[in-house]
Parts: structure tokens; C-alpha cells; sequence
């Protein structure tokens, strides 16, 4: 999975999703029960002990763990001291963002669940709230050295009003919607200096994205270069579908293609002899599909028609197609995806760059200059892993994990885009 450069400007607004609670409440619990347990062998091994004495046993255990967790250093991010509660916050956010997409088991010990081949799913995340620390202490440094102020009371105020809202749904107190959150030792007092920072870093963050703004001159040289990331299509498309049992043989499956691609062609050609595209969707669809194609008052769109898709958001089956360099109006293929047992008959409308996308590419521009910058910023930032838990940092990296991550993302955003560009 590639790493962030940019810092996450809203990353305390994550805290409250569902996801996010019910992961931290499984991992408080999990706490808590361990918690529990030391404290039941230590004061059952007290023979003759007073009950005030095992009360001030786990009071003082109790103050040493606060003190250790919000006061302590957990790790140093060049001349900062970092506690636990605020390395949490961090870690926890990094298991919120990516935790769902990744499909980690929470209810599990993170540690337990492999990642690569040298890396578990803990040391991930450990890795993700490192840079993102490192992230935030090189911006809010550079912030102060350069004199960068914002409205911090404002988007402060902004964030208190939104958890109190969370918390009020989640029929929680402020103060425990703080603990399930942040942890047992998290107070609204404790952990403000920590989201106060959060937000600084995002602004100044957002002023240098600003800084770097391209020329429009820079702008269209991008788009020239990246032509087929940001041109749109317009295109007509209907498909054929086999219908198979599951343990259909290669015989049938071949028979029923071939019938496929007949109908396919048939249509393709009616198309080209001037029959209306929706009318010929209308004579080909299914029982189930016909009232897609079918005239109604209310009906808004050509059900076949899809307008101002990139190359990434059209069927892998097709796209290439629509977006050779020689395509032209009412040119008409029939292609076949071996996959999903289907045929395509797809009609090419157009193919134009919308003029909105200029901002992408701007924002995209911006983002690479600012980026560049962080990373030079955080070179100073050395990591002292002062409890020596953070064990990602004593073992070599392997490009292959990152490499399926990213081949992992690509099939998840493949079948996402195959799943809403069929038609």
C-alpha cells in the first residue's frame, strides 16, 4: 500500500464513523478485560491485606498508567516527545481510514495478523502514524517559523460541536465519547493541544498547496501529456449475458457464446442500417431489464447512454476502445468480456476534455510541489523509538507488500467501476 504525504487536515472528524467506534470499543474492551484480569491476580495474591490497602494498590496503578500514557514519552519525532495518548490517536486513525478497505479482523491482535511477509498488520499502522507524526511536527514547526496563523478557534470550536453531536448519537456523554475514542486516560482537556495541532498542520498544509498553485500554462502542458487520464467519453453500450448454471461445461459455456456474439452482431448491424440504439435495447433486453428501456413520463435519461466518463470509469472490457485516437462518432463494436460470460455492443459518441477538470489537475499539481516540500521538511525528523515497540523500523521494507497492496486496490476499484458502468 503507498504511503500518504499529505497530512490528513480531518483526521479527528474519522473518530465517528460506526466502523471506527465499534473497532475501538473491541479494542477497549479487549483492554480493559486484560486490565481487569492483573488486577484480580494482584490483589487475590494479597493474603490479609485490608480492603483499603487493595484500593490504594489500584488507585496508585491507576495513576502511574495516566501519567505513563498522557505524560510519558512513547516515541521521540526529532525534538519531540510524543505520549502514548497522542501516538494513539494517530495509530487509531490509520485502522479507521484503512482498516475496513483492508479487511482486518478487529477483533483480533493486530500483531497476529500478517501483512507481508516480515511486516504484521500492527506494524502497518505503525508505520502510517509514524509518518503521519512526522507529517504533522515538520508543518506545525515550519507553521510557527514562518508565522502562519488561521482561524484555529474556529475550526476548534468546529470540531467540538460535531463530537458532541456524535457523542449525543451514540447516546454517549462527551466525556466517555472522549475515552471510547481516544482511550481511558482521554479527556477533552488532554486531548485538545493534540487535535489543535491536528488542524494547524492541516492548514498550513492547505496555504502551501495554495503556494504551489500552477500556471495555466503548466496546467495545459499536464493535460497534454495525461490526456487519456482526464479526456470524458460519451458512449452508448448494451450487453448479452449468458445464462449459465455454476457447473456449466466448457461445451455449454462455448455453445452459449457463441449464440452471444450472433445476437451481438445483429444488433450492431441494425444499428448501423439507423435503428434507434434504445429501441433495439428495449427488443433485446430481458423480461427482467425491459422496463429500463421502456417509455414512461417520468423517465429521465436514455437508460443506455453514459456521458462524461474518464478511461478509469468506464468497463475495463471497453475502455480502451473508446479512447483510441482515431474513434469517431457512431463508430460501433461488438466486444466480447470471456470473464462475466458476456458480449458488449458499444457506440462511441464523443470524447472531450470538460473544462471543470482544469481544477483537478491544478489541485493535482499543487498537491505533487506541496508534497515534495513535506518530505524535504521531514528528513529532519529522526525516530526515536524510546519503548522499542515500533519493530517495522528494525526490518528491511519489501516492495512486493506495497506492490499488492496496490494491485489489491486496483482489482477493488475495478470491480467497483464494473459493477456501475455495465450500462
Amino acid at each position: 500500500m503507498s504511503k500518504k504525504t499529505t497530512p490528513e487536515a480531518g483526521t479527528e472528524q474519522k473518530v465517528q464513523t460506526r466502523y471506527d467506534r465499534r473497532m475501538e470499543a473491541r479494542r477497549l474492551q479487549k483492554e480493559q478485560d486484560a486490565r481487569q484480569e492483573r488486577m484480580t491476580r494482584i490483589i487475590g495474591s494479597a493474603v490479609g491485606l485490608l480492603v483499603v490497602a487493595a484500593l490504594v494498590i489500584s488507585v496508585a496503578v491507576s495513576i502511574a498508567g495516566r501519567l505513563s500514557v498522557t505524560r510519558g514519552t512513547y516515541v521521540k519525532i526529532g525534538d519531540h516527545a510524543v505520549s502514548r495518548l497522542e501516538y494513539d490517536y494517530y495509530f487509531n486513525s490509520a485502522v479507521g481510514t484503512y482498516g475496513a478497505y483492508m479487511g482486518i479482523d478487529a477483533s483480533m491482535d493486530l500483531a497476529s495478523q500478517p501483512y507481508s511477509e516480515n511486516l504484521s498488520v500492527k506494524d502497518l499502522f505503525d508505520q502510517m502514524a509514524v509518518d503521519q507524526l512526522r507529517q504533522v511536527k515538520a508543518l506545525t514547526d515550519a507553521a510557527a517559523e514562518n508565522g502562519f496563523t488561521f482561524d484555529e478557534d474556529t475550526d476548534y470550536a468546529t470540531f467540538q460541536d460535531n463530537f458532541k453531536e456524535s457523542a449525543s448519537e451514540a447516546g454517549m456523554t462527551v466525556k466517555e465519547y472522549y475515552k471510547q475514542n481516544f482511550g481511558d486516560y482521554a479527556t477533552e482537556k488532554n486531548m485538545e493541544p493534540i487535535i489543535r495541532d491536528n488542524l494547524l498542520s492541516g492548514a498550513y498544509y492547505n496555504k502551501m498547496t495554495e503556494d504551489n498553485a500552477p500556471t495555466e500554462e503548466e496546467i495545459t502542458a499536464y493535460y497534454e501529456e495525461n490526456r487519456m487520464e482526464y479526456d470524458r467519453v460519451d458512449y452508448r453500450s448494451f450487453f448479452f449475458k449468458a445464462d449459465l448454471e455454476e457447473d456449466a461445461s466448457e461445451e455449454e459455456i462455448s455453445a452459449a457464446m457463441e449464440e452471444l456474439e450472433k445476437k451481438a452482431n445483429a444488433m450492431a448491424d441494425q444499428r448501423k442500417e439507423g435503428e434507434d440504439f434504445e429501441k433495439l435495447c428495449l427488443a433485446y433486453a430481458s423480461e427482467e431489464d425491459k422496463a429500463n428501456y421502456e417509455e414512461s413520463g417520468d423517465k429521465e435519461k436514455d437508460y443506455s447512454l453514459a456521458e462524461g466518463r474518464h478511461h478509469t470509469g468506464s468497463s475495463s472490457v471497453f475502455s480502451d476502445w473508446l479512447f483510441e485516437d482515431e474513434r469517431k462518432e457512431g463508430d460501433i463494436t461488438v466486444l466480447k468480456d470471456e470473464d462475466s460470460h458476456r458480449y458488449y455492443v458499444v457506440e462511441f459518441i464523443n470524447r472531450y476534455f470538460d473544462e471543470a477538470d482544469r481544477e483537478t489537475i491544478s489541485n493535482t499539481l499543487a498537491g505533487e510541489k506541496a508534497g515534495e516540500q513535506v518530505a524535504a521538511l521531514m528528513e529532519n525528523y529522526v525516530i526515536d523509538d524510546v519503548k522499542g515497540e515500533l519493530t517495522f523500523l528494525t526490518i528491511e521494507p519489501q516492495e512486493d507488500a506495497e506492490e499488492d497492496g496496490t494491485e489489491d486496490g486496483a482489482d477493488a476499484g475495478e470491480a467497483q467501476e464494473e459493477a456501475t458502468t455495465d450500462q
